[in-house]
């Protein structure tokens, strides 16, 4: 720590070199300079360039320098012989360490060993770093440091950067598809004064001029049904929701959803529509339709390697039929009782207050959807489980959705959704229990204007982007993921 200290008192030092030379150590601008993937592309012997970027590496061989900059796209090489240098530049050059931020003109040429770089002309000063690069001095290979500091981590983990960039790129591609399709995009309240849509914890907080507790959304669905009877048919948001719950591999509090909602449609066609942007996706950011994950260790040897088929179609199972896949045959004829104790066989945990209807989930959560990796697609689960959706007409007890599952998760849910308001009245009483205050009387009210029959569904982005890259961590796929705060 102490030789860190007098690196950190050089540095500020050099900050001080920088300002008696009548340069601004952190107001350099730079501007018409091209990416180092543009100026690459576009490669010409003696060529005239101008680039910006981070110094990342330094070979000093005397009066001759050897620098790579990072930009964005990629790096760069830039040579610089001081005798080329104005004696301003000669002096300012001095002054540079890595993880500053540099700007050059110059011309490009090869060098002995093949490597295209540029021939600098003039420098520009750009932004000095009083602490130096992670990579340089001490590594960020903690899993906590490297997401308390997503920052260092992109800059001295490449491939970090690329997914995340990566994750914006399938946003983009995402919201593209769905306006192809005909789909509109809206945005809806983030804040609301009853939260609806899913089953969870909400975040709470108070509006000081109105007077009332207000909550942060944990879902936009009974606002986009809002427009459905309004008179909007295809619709989509692509936004954050926040759930107080628990924070694991799969949950972050805070999350992206792209919901849809496609008027005259049912949960068939949802299930269509999701099964084609997403073979779409891995298509275009892959290159295939089979997906290979393989993870390493700190050593660089493999511990874990996965293959998901996306080939289409999709399989398509009814949830009863699962369940009886992995639990037996007779597990709905079982008594209540009895489907408990086999469940304990099976080695499912169970809570001692749970439902009979939620043994049968935990059922499910371990034995099928944990262990699904390749696309399956399960369908018309128990009426108890989504209290929004459409009754299926043959069976009462079911409703018509799906829920997708792939690399052994749930990565969109789907329905024909529920636009009988007393029916929809009387399953919302029945999940609120004494909490009758919480139903959505506004949301209700819009209902019995009418709504028009309509499909469904859900992705979670986070989910979809960890299957597509192969991620392990949701944190791996979030800019910046919850942490608690260092004490």
């Amino acid at each position: 720590m102490e030789e860190l200290s007098e690196l950190l008192a050089f540095r500020r030092s050099k900050v001080d070199k920088l300002r008696e030379l009548g340069v601004d150590p952190f107001g350099g601008i730079f501007p018409n300079t091209k990416s180092s993937q543009s100026i690459l592309d576009s490669y010409a012997e003696e060529k005239v360039v101008r680039y910006a970027g981070r110094v990342t590496s330094h070979r000093d061989m005397g009066k001759s320098h050897f620098l790579h900059l990072e930009d964005e796209a990629g790096k760069l090489q830039i040579y610089v012989q001081s005798k080329t240098l104005n004696e301003l530049d000669q002096e300012v050059f001095k002054l540079v360490d890595l993880g500053d931020f540099i700007g050059v003109d110059g011309t490009l040429f090869t060098t002995k060993t093949g490597e295209k770089s540029i021939k600098v002309t003039t420098l520009t000063f750009l932004s000095k770093a009083l602490k130096p690069l992670p990579g340089k001095w001490h590594g960020l290979s903690d899993t906590e440091q490297r997401y308390r500091q997503r920052y260092l981590d992109m800059v001295s983990n490449p491939e970090v950067k690329q997914q995340l960039m990566l994750r914006s790129l399938i946003t983009r591609e995402i919201r593209k598809f769905m306006e192809d399709k005909g789909f509109m995009e809206v945005e809806t309240p983030m804040m609301q004064a009853i939260p609806g849509g899913a089953a969870a914890q909400p975040f709470a907080t108070h509006h000081k001029a109105l007077g009332i507790p207000l909550f942060l959304r944990i879902a936009p669905e009974l606002y986009l049904k809002r427009l459905l009877v309004g008179g909007f048919e295809k619709i989509f948001e692509l936004n954050r929701n926040f759930r107080n719950e628990g924070i694991s591999r799969k949950h972050n509090p805070e999350f992206t959803m792209l919901e849809a909602y496609w008027a005259y449609a049912d949960f068939e066609s949802m299930a269509d529509l999701v099964e084609e942007m997403i073979v779409h996706l891995a298509l275009k950011f892959k290159g295939s339709e089979v997906l290979k994950h393989t993870h390493a260790n700190d050593a660089g040897e493999v511990t874990s390697e996965k293959i998901i088929d996306l080939t289409r179609p999709w399989k398509r199972r009814r949830y009863h039929d699962c369940i009886r896949d992995v639990a037996g045959l007779d597990w709905f004829e079982l008594s209540a009782e009895g489907r408990r104790e086999r469940a304990l066989t099976l080695g499912v945990d169970l809570g001692a207050g749970m439902e009979d209807f939620e043994v049968t989930g935990q059922i499910f959560e371990k034995l099928v959807e944990a262990k699904s990796i390749n696309p399956l697609f399960v369908t018309h689960l128990p009426k108890e489980l989504v209290p929004l959706a459409r009754q299926n007409k043959e069976n009462p007890d079911l409703v018509d959705v799906y829920e997708l599952i792939i690399n052994g998760q749930e990565i969109s849910p789907g329905y024909s959704e529920l636009n009988d308001p007393i029916v929809q009245r009387e399953r919302l009483e029945n999940q609120a229990g004494e909490e009758t205050h919480k139903l959505d009387e506004d949301f209700l009210t819009a209902l019995e204007h009418g709504m028009p029959p309509a499909g469904g569904i859900g992705i979670g982005i986070d989910r979809l982007v960890m299957m597509l890259t192969g991620a392990e961590s949701i944190r791996d796929v979030i800019l910046f993921p919850l942490m608690k705060p260092r004490e």
